[in-house]
């Protein structure tokens, strides 16, 4: 019997709350990492903006229009106060709100991630059942050996092989930039066969598991093809511990783009962090970890909730 609404409920309820003191510490680590850093995002800025000197006055009315003249204590809970009602604070560099700057660049991270994990999906699920269902064959090891190849290859690695034959030996599609949907496919290919890899092994490892049960045997004994057992039965309780995997990846692709979007110089949230770092942009810095902090426990709170779906005898927590 599948897990009551209530119950359903009270869990949903519980893992967000349980949101609040992780976005509160990685907030805090953030924060005190920032402000550990060497230089002054007030020098900084108007370095960039107006040149030549800085006179101590010009930099004492900047730091006190950015608070950076109070205690450090003060910047910190006047910080905590602002993200608790969802004001992420202005950009030192482009002088706009970090909430727009992340919206702005946010789908451009979303359309990567999304098609990264389709890919990976395609690719790692189809190797692991071919390898599961022919254990020990030479299918098994050939799928095996190019998961592990899969798996084991660095982003920045792939990514600039798949640059190197795709954009500058064949010219198919551009070696950077976000122009329509040719510039998406090498990125989103290359983290996704990196998170294929895993997804393969993860597929063999719990098909493997599930075709030893009874109800497969009962299934073949009723007469069912083997294709309806495989993939009506077989497939959707071998997926309950894979949607976990495929959850933590598309968390990750979300949270971790930094590297792709960089290589393929995409205006990604990714690679706003990395311009934010270097500028020592502390709210900008500071809010988009935030962001992807939340958008990787949200992935993962859905993924929890989907296994009520895959499996009725889930029940949620008291």
């Amino acid at each position: 019997m599948p897990a009551s609404s209530a119950s359903m409920t009270r869990y949903i309820l519980g893992r967000i709350l349980q949101l609040v003191p992780v976005l509160w510490l990685i907030s805090t680590i953030i924060f005190v990492v920032m402000h550990m850093l060497p230089g002054d995002p007030a020098e900084l800025m108007l370095a960039g903006a107006e040149g030549g000197a800085i006179t101590p006055e010009r930099l004492a009315e900047l730091k006190r229009e950015m608070g950076l003249d109070d205690p450090l204590l003060v910047q910190y809970m006047r910080f905590l106060a602002n993200a608790a009602i969802g004001d992420l604070g202005s950009s030192v560099r482009f002088r706009l709100p970090v909430s727009e700057l992340i919206a702005d660049r946010f789908g451009s991270t979303l359309a990567l991630s999304l098609c990264g994990l389709a890919i990976s999906v395609a690719v790692g699920v189809p190797l692991g059942m071919i390898a599961a269902m022919r254990q020990n064959s030479a299918a098994d090891a050939f799928t095996m050996a190019l998961s592990y190849v899969g798996a084991s290859m660095p982003v920045y690695w792939l990514g600039l092989l798949l640059i190197l034959f795709f954009s500058f030996n064949l010219g198919w599609f551009p070696p950077a930039g976000a122009d329509d949907w040719r510039s998406l496919v090498l990125p989103s290919t290359t983290i996704g066969l990196v998170a294929a890899g895993l997804i393969a092994r993860l597929v063999r490892s719990s098909m493997i598991e599930v075709l030893r049960e009874d109800y497969i045997r009962t299934g073949h004994a009723k007469g069912l093809s083997a294709a309806t057992v495989l993939w009506r039965h077989g497939l959707k309780n071998a997926m309950i511990p894979v949607i976990t995997m495929i959850g933590l990846q598309f968390g990750g692709m979300l949270a971790g783009a930094v590297v792709t979007e960089t290589v393929f110089s995409r205006p990604g949230v990714g690679r706003l962090v990395v311009n934010a770092i270097l500028a020592k942009d502390y709210p900008l810095v500071q809010g988009c970890v935030i962001f992807l902090a939340f958008v990787y426990l949200a992935v993962n709170l859905v993924v929890d909730i989907a296994y009520a779906w895959l499996d009725p005898r889930i029940r949620y927590g008291r």
